[in-house]
C-alpha cells in the first residue's frame, strides 16, 4: 500500500510538472504595437506579450523605463522593427537581457531584416538629418510585408516552444490565408488613390504610399527629424495646391501644428492616420488599422 501511495505521488508530481511546463507562456518583448498584434495572431494564448511603446510615442525617441528592463530580462523573444528605428533605446536594454535574446540569436527578431526596404540612402551623413542607413524602418505599413515576417516569427516561436509548433504553424497558415484575402480587398478599395499625392510630416507612411501608388509630394520636415521652419511650411502648402494632392498626413505622435497650418493655408484636409494598432480607437487590431487608414484616405479624396 505504501508503495502504491508513493507511486501515485510520483505520478502526481510528474503530471504537475508537465502541466506547469505546458502552462509556461513564451515571453515576448514587442517594441511596437504592430509586432505585439502580430505575435498574438500567431501565438495566441501561448504567449505573454509586453508592448514597449504605444501609438502615441515616437518609436525613434523612447526613454527606457524600469518596466522595459524588467520585461527584457524575462523575454524569450525580442520582436522589433529594427533598421535603426529603436537605436536610441533598445540596444541598452538588450545588453541587460539574457544571451538568448542578443543580436544574432534565435530570440532576437528584427522585422525589417526579412523584407525589402525602401529609401535606402546612398550617402549617410548626420548633416542630412536622422536618416537610417539600412533604409526606411516603418515596414509594417505595407501589409504584404507582414506575410514573410509572420513566417519568420512562426519559425522562431516553434524553436523556442517546440510543444506549440503545430499550433503556431496552423495559426500562421490561417493568418496568411485571411491576410492575403484582405490585401486583395484593400487594393481594390484603394484603386482610386493610385497616382494621387499627399504631403507627409515625416517618411512614416512611405511603405503604405508605395503599396497604394500614392506620391509623397513633399514632407513638412526639411530633413528627417528636423522641425520645419516657416519657409518649409510654405513650400509644403504650395505642394498641397496641386489638384492631385489630397491631404497633409501625420502620425498620432507627430506634432499637430505644422500639419494644421499647411492644411489651412491650402484648403486641403489634415489627416491623422493611426500609423499602428491603437493609434485610433477604431484601429484596435491589424485589420482595422488598414481598414481605417484606407477609409480616411478615400474620404480625403472625395
Amino acid at each position: 500500500m505504501k508503495h502504491l501511495i508513493k507511486l501515485m505521488g510520483l505520478v502526481a508530481l510528474s503530471l504537475s510538472a508537465t502541466l506547469s511546463a505546458q502552462a509556461k507562456a513564451v515571453d515576448v518583448f514587442a517594441c511596437e504595437p504592430e509586432w505585439a498584434a502580430l505575435s498574438q495572431e500567431i501565438g495566441g494564448e501561448r504567449l505573454k506579450v509586453y508592448t514597449a511603446t504605444t501609438a502615441f510615442e515616437d518609436p525613434h525617441h523612447v526613454r527606457a523605463r524600469p518596466s522595459h528592463l524588467a520585461a527584457m530580462r524575462r523575454a524569450d523573444l525580442v520582436f522589433c522593427s529594427g533598421a535603426g528605428l529603436e537605436d536610441a533605446w533598445l540596444p541598452l536594454l538588450i545588453k541587460k537581457g539574457a544571451s538568448k535574446i542578443q543580436p544574432g540569436s534565435m530570440g532576437n527578431l528584427m522585422a525589417s531584416d526579412w523584407v525589402a526596404k525602401i529609401e535606402v540612402p546612398k550617402v549617410v551623413d548626420r548633416s542630412l538629418g536622422d536618416i537610417h542607413a539600412a533604409g526606411n524602418p516603418h515596414v509594417h505599413l505595407d501589409p504584404r510585408n507582414l506575410l514573410p515576417i509572420s513566417r519568420q516569427l512562426t519559425k522562431r516561436l516553434s524553436l523556442i516552444d517546440p510543444q506549440g509548433s503545430a499550433i503556431y504553424a496552423e495559426r500562421q497558415k490561417r493568418f496568411e490565408r485571411d491576410w492575403s484575402a484582405q490585401i486583395i480587398k484593400w487594393q481594390s478599395q484603394a484603386a482610386k488613390l493610385e497616382n494621387k499625392g499627399v504631403v507627409a510630416h515625416h517618411r512614416s507612411f512611405s511603405y503604405l504610399f508605395n503599396w497604394l501608388g500614392i506620391n509623397t509630394a513633399a514632407t513638412l520636415e526639411p530633413k528627417p527629424g528636423v522641425s520645419p521652419s516657416g519657409s518649409d511650411l510654405a513650400k509644403a502648402a504650395a505642394a498641397l495646391k496641386d489638384k492631385r494632392v489630397v491631404a497633409v498626413v501625420r502620425a498620432p505622435y507627430e506634432p499637430k501644428k505644422p500639419a494644421d497650418w499647411a492644411a489651412k493655408s491650402s484648403g486641403k484636409p489634415a489627416l491623422v492616420l493611426p500609423y499602428t494598432v491603437g493609434g485610433d480607437p477604431k484601429a484596435a487590431d491589424l485589420r482595422s488599422l488598414f481598414d481605417l487608414t484606407i477609409t480616411r484616405l478615400l474620404e480625403a479624396n472625395r
